[in-house]
Formats: structure tokens, C-alpha cells, sequence
């Protein structure tokens, strides 16, 4: 890989930082873990990034094979970036590191959120033990971008996508939904404001909402 800089150290969290530790990088496989995403998607979940920085990152994750470019087939036709099969083993490294992240005492609160990290966050949230007798699909539709949740056994799974026979469907702003399920804003109020609409079973929707508690951040020492 021609990496920009390295730490020259044998260790494999060094190694690791080489490969993904770049500004953007770990940001851009954080955007490619529920699916391809052709580069102007990419541009629109990372606004703050430049082009040139943006293609920089992509090409050094190409090299590294972590990141991959295929041309999609005709009608399509278009070019998209996925990860591949190796750089899909970093989903998990990247939802601990945000479930770390968020107990932090100067976590940015309010801060704008893209649509993809509200998505991943249910699955960071994910109380298992609240879920133990639910088993249920849904669909999501966030800022014009479509995904599917399945949550069954104790466990939920997000996938980009419609859902099959889902239970209910929502639909909002990616910022209003994020602001119902953990700034306990009320869905009645949203649905009141035209800001969210539902399709579907409510009390399926209501038991979904309370599934993601937002752990308290830690003390400043």
C-alpha cells in the first residue's frame, strides 16, 4: 500500500492504524458496510471531504484490499465502491469502537449525523434482552435511502434495501428519526409536523423505538 505515512512497527495495531488510521479512511468503510455506494453516495455521507482527499483515501484502500471498484451491469452501468470480503471483517471493530465512543464525557451532542451511522447505530444501541420474544422486519426509508431490519432470536440485522413483508415502515429524516429513538422526542409530535410518516403496525413501530437505550457517558475525572 502507498501509504501517505507509517509507523513503522511490527504490531499489528500498528500495521492496522497504517492500513485504515488516515483521516476519511476508517470514515469511508464506516459508508460502505451496508453496501456499495458509487462515489457522489460516498460524497454525500462525507460532505466535509474533499474530492481529491476522498479519491486519495479510496485508491489506498484499494491497494490495501480492504476497499474494491466494479462497474455495475447494463442497464446500470455505473461504477460503484464496496468493501471486500476481508474488509468486511472490520464492521465489528468499527460498531465497538463507536459503542466505545459514545460513553465518552465530550461526545458531540447534536452534531449533524449522516443517514448510514443512524442506521448502524440501531445495531450499536441493540438491546438483546428487550428483543428476546420479538421477531419482526421492518422497513426504513432515511433522507430518500431505503433499508431493511429484521430483528428476531435477541438479535437485529440492517441491511440496505426493502424489507420483505414488513410489519410497518417508517419514514423521516434521518436527524428526526435519530432525534424519536434518542433524544426522546415524541413520535406524535413528528408525525404531527408531517417530519415522519408510518405504514403498518403502530405498536410494532412503538415496541421497535424502545429498543435502543443510549448508555449514560462517563464522568469527567
Amino acid at each position: 500500500m502507498a501509504s501517505l505515512r507509517t509507523y513503522g512497527d511490527g504490531c499489528g495495531i500498528a500495521h492496522g492504524l497504517d492500513l485504515v488510521g488516515e483521516r476519511w479512511a476508517l470514515l469511508i468503510v464506516r459508508e460502505l458496510l451496508l453496501g456499495p455506494k458509487r462515489f457522489t453516495d460516498l460524497r454525500g455521507g462525507l460532505p466535509s471531504a474533499s474530492t481529491n482527499v476522498l479519491t486519495q483515501r479510496l485508491r489506498e484502500l484499494d491497494e490495501a484490499g480492504i476497499v474494491r471498484r466494479r462497474t455495475l451491469p447494463p442497464p446500470a452501468a455505473s461504477s460503484v465502491y464496496e468493501l471486500t470480503e476481508w474488509g468486511r471483517e472490520l464492521k465489528p471493530i468499527v460498531l465497538s469502537l463507536g459503542t466505545w465512543a459514545v460513553r465518552s464525557p465530550s461526545f458531540p451532542e447534536g452534531a449533524p449525523v449522516g443517514t448510514d451511522s443512524v442506521v448502524l447505530a440501531l445495531g450499536t444501541f441493540f438491546d438483546p434482552d428487550a428483543a428476546a420474544d420479538l421477531e419482526a422486519r421492518y422497513e426504513l426509508r432515511l433522507d430518500g435511502s431505503t433499508f431493511r431490519v429484521h430483528i428476531a432470536d435477541g438479535k437485529i440485522e440492517v441491511d440496505r434495501g426493502p424489507a420483505e413483508a414488513p410489519v410497518a415502515v417508517i419514514e423521516a429524516g434521518a436527524m428526526t428519526f435519530s432525534s424519536i429513538v434518542w433524544n426522546g422526542r415524541d413520535i406524535d409530535d413528528a408525525l404531527r409536523a408531517g417530519e415522519l410518516r408510518l405504514e403498518g403496525d403502530r405498536s410494532a413501530v412503538d415496541r421497535l423505538l424502545g429498543l435502543f437505550p443510549k448508555p449514560e457517558p462517563l464522568a469527567r475525572v
